[in-house]
């Protein structure tokens, strides 16, 4: 039997945009307050996409970037409750089973060069984890970054398979294997840095902002670097 799949227009990101109904297969809490949302994966996208997520199908979705490669049969979200927040906060309470809506994937974070440095913190590090899973980690650099080492998402992935390429770093924490302090703190004590490949960086404003300044400082030009902006 074919599943009969219930589309929904929605006004979001100033357009209307179709939304789907999917089920929730698993919504574990990985961290104090982070979780990793999976369901069936029904549709194609490229490392680096975001979909919209919401509960309703009236309510505007929220975007997130896709954590999971893209042959893996779930779909990963890696987000974080905000208490204030319309969507997290019960999003967080979903149980396997229930249905939440979805856009299509869409974006241009995507990542195609044979060398690039990714850089990345908190769950900004979703869609460099879609890349990795994805295959696309050969002649990469990971330099992530986060207050404290749990919430160094994937570390074991990215420490065993990507080796002395793969750079974590914990600001308000010393643990062992790991830079103590912040990814511009760590960009800043080495001695050269790359200047013909690639940047790709993701995370919030504040960081974007200052890795890029300090990049562009140390002779990165502006075109080499990408940036997508948590909010």
């Amino acid at each position: 039997m074919h599943q009969v799949v219930s589309y929904y227009s929605i006004h979001f990101l100033g357009f209307m945009r179709e939304v789907f109904p999917v089920t929730v297969l698993g919504n574990k809490k990985i961290a104090s307050n982070s979780w990793l949302l999976s369901f069936k994966r029904n549709f194609e996208f490229t490392a680096g996409h975001v979909i919209g997520i919401t509960l309703y199908n009236n309510l505007e979705p929220r975007l997130y970037s896709i954590a999971s490669g893209t042959q893996q049969n779930e779909v990963w979200i890696l987000y974080t409750v905000k208490p204030d927040g319309l969507l997290t906060p019960p999003l967080s309470a979903a149980k396997p089973g229930e249905t939440i809506y979805l856009t299509k994937p869409f974006g241009n974070f995507i990542c195609k060069d044979d060398e690039a440095i990714w850089i990345a913190t908190g769950t900004g590090v979703a869609p460099f984890a879609s890349m990795f899973f994805s295959g696309q980690h050969k002649n990469k650099t990971l330099i992530q970054g986060s207050r404290n080492f749990e919430t160094l998402y994937f570390y074991n992935h990215f420490k065993n398979e990507m080796g002395n390429n793969y750079k974590p770093c914990c600001s308000k924490q010393d643990q062992k294997d790991c830079f103590n302090g912040r990814v511009t703190d760590y960009l800043e004590k080495q001695e050269s840095i790359k200047t013909g490949i690639p940047y790709y960086l993701c995370g919030i404003a504040e960081m974007v902002v200052d890795t890029r300044d300090l990049l562009i400082e140390r002779g990165v030009p502006f075109n080499k670097i990408m940036a997508e902006i948590f909010f």
